[in-house]
């Protein structure tokens, strides 16, 4: 089997057909986030049904972001830790290319105030859950990041712009398939997590708590996205001298 290797093309190709489908997917985004808002105005008189439906389809929505992002990993998995579509802002609260599933409880502490107390416990285990699954998935990424800084990585480095002879390329082909193999492997761990922590964490609440969860969320996310755009286009208009 011929081994995988990353051309600028085929990265540019990925940038370009991620970016086209992120736009869209932060436009159903918002049209989520007003259906939500919507529910939540009318409160207990949305139908059960009805909400779990609503739920259902925001769920599939982040997991079509998922599946996507996986396509681009594929690809290139070193796009998808540096992601060009992201700000600088927002990629600060990201961890292993994407947010802590852990940020979920947080949320849930100042937003869901009215759990039942076997809700709770149910939370309270799943927390100490992706606390640990976090926990282990932190030490792998460690682990593959200081694998760069060993051997055969250092000497590849030392060898700088010197033209590969006697087999270097590949050896040098070799050492950066491991380390494409190890990111995709942690990477897509870490979004089975957050994936699997939403879900969890919908079967828990009640739909009216998920919409309000969910709502918050989006919302959170949007917002974190509209302050990085601000941020970037004034970045611009300094750099400018204006």
């Amino acid at each position: 089997m011929s081994k995988r290797t990353t051309t600028s093309p085929t990265s540019n190709h990925a940038v370009r057909s991620f970016e086209r489908f992120f736009e869209g997917w932060l436009v159903r985004q918002e049209h989520y986030l007003d259906e939500l808002n919507s529910k939540l105005q009318t409160g207990h008189e949305s139908r059960d049904e009805d909400l779990k439906d609503l739920i259902t389809r925001v769920l599939g929505h982040y997991q079509q972001y998922y599946e996507e992002k996986s396509r681009v990993a594929n690809r290139d998995v070193f796009l998808v830790f540096a992601p060009t579509w992201f700000t600088p802002f927002e990629r600060t609260f990201f961890w292993i290319a994407g947010f802590k599933p852990g940020l979920a409880f947080r949320m849930m502490a100042s937003l869901v105030d009215d759990l039942s107390e076997e809700q709770g416990r149910r939370m309270d285990r799943l927390k100490e859950e992706t606390k640990a699954e976090e926990r282990e998935l932190a030490n792998e990424l460690a682990r593959i990041q200081e694998s760069v800084a060993a051997p055969p990585m250092v000497e590849l480095a030392r060898r700088g712009g010197r033209p590969p002879v006697d087999g270097e390329i590949g050896e040098t082909e070799d050492v950066i398939e491991v380390l494409r193999s190890a990111m995709e492997a942690v990477l897509g761990s870490a979004d089975m997590l957050r994936t699997r922590t939403a879900e969890r964490v919908a079967e828990i609440l009640s739909p009216v708590q998920n919409v309000k969860f969910l709502a918050a969320a989006t919302q959170l996310q949007l917002k974190i996205r509209v302050l990085g755009l601000q941020k970037e286009a004034e970045r611009r208009v300094a750099s400018r001298g204006w």
